[in-house]
């Protein structure tokens, strides 16, 4: 079996602006903020379930980016950080579907090591529908391929709340 190498660039994730559904920002790196979510949720004996998603929007010459880590509480609702970006890169769809799942692959993989160490489940949800008649789902095989080869767990549109409901409200 082949091992998958990937690298983070912790220094930008270390310098990502972070924030709270109600607009408080995360002065924390994102890292040491979840820690800190996970531990607090253990510490009151709630199961935790962590999903990791993106959106994006095309808006004239600029696309914004919304990245959501949504942590679902067994039978008792749940709370997300949000990070936003802007560019003014130019994508074909199939371009930007799959960027969307590279930011949220990187953030995933920035933070398995805590979910695995907390034992909590994660999935990486795309923005990505199912459907053939949809043109996301144009890049629905590279997006399944890249989540899974990555070893984790992967949801499309209609299950892809994360990215396809939370992550859509938070794009700029």
């Amino acid at each position: 079996m082949s091992e998958v190498y990937y690298t983070v660039n912790y220094t930008k994730l270390f310098y990502m602006r972070w924030r709270k559904f109600n607009g408080e920002s995360i002065n924390l790196p994102i890292k040491e903020a979840v820690a800190n979510a996970i531990r607090s949720e253990v510490a009151k004996g709630t199961k935790l379930k962590v999903c990791i998603g993106t959106d994006s929007q095309v808006k004239g010459a600029e696309t914004d980016f919304a990245t959501v880590i949504v942590f679902l509480r067994e039978n008792a609702g749940g709370f997300m950080y949000i990070h936003n970006e802007r560019t003014r890169q130019k994508f074909h769809l199939k371009e930007r579907m799959l960027s969307e799942v590279a930011k949220s692959i990187e953030i995933a993989y920035a933070l398995c090591d805590l979910f695995i160490e907390f034992k909590v489940d994660m999935e990486v949800h795309a923005d990505i529908n199912t459907n053939p008649a949809f043109k996301s789902n144009d890049a629905l095989k590279e997006a399944m391929g890249y989540i899974l080869g990555m070893g984790f767990a992967f949801k499309a549109k209609p299950e892809a709340f994360a990215s396809s409901s939370c992550a859509d409200k938070m794009v700029n």
